[in-house]
């Protein structure tokens, strides 16, 4: 509950800082949005909500397939293909090289989700259908 109450507050929050940032332009962009994310950075892991099921297996994840390293994956494909001198061309083939590397290396776990969501929307419909007229 603390932790969706953070959330809460800090909606507007990050809003005001955008809108002020905005307006008043600073010694760097975003100031006072950085000073918010720092903030609510700070209270996230004050109030640690999932350390209770840090350990557990079902909840670990593979770093790599994280949004900060999917980025940083494609940013070394950008940054490689930059001082190989690459034109335009030549780095958007090395990213979509890339991105479906990663699709087959997600395929398994993505196949997984799509059966499992599938499932359980035929029966949820299948509550709802009125049945068929014979």
């Amino acid at each position: 509950m603390i932790d969706n109450l953070r959330d809460l507050a800090l909606v507007p929050v990050s809003l005001g800082a955008a809108l002020v940032d905005l307006v008043f332009k600073g010694e760097r962009e975003g100031v006072l949005v950085y000073k918010v994310l720092q903030w609510g950075a700070h209270s996230e892991k004050m109030i640690d909500v999932y350390s209770a099921i840090e350990e557990h297996p079902d909840t670990l994840v593979n770093p790599n397939y994280t949004v900060d390293g999917v980025i940083a994956r494609l940013e070394r494909v950008v940054v490689r293909e930059c001082e190989k001198g690459g034109t335009a061309a030549t780095v958007k083939a090395a990213m979509d090289r890339a991105i479906d590397q990663l699709h087959a290396e997600t395929r398994p776990a993505r196949e997984t989700a799509t059966g499992l969501v599938t499932r359980a929307t035929e029966k949820i419909r299948s509550k709802f259908d009125p049945p068929a007229a014979e």
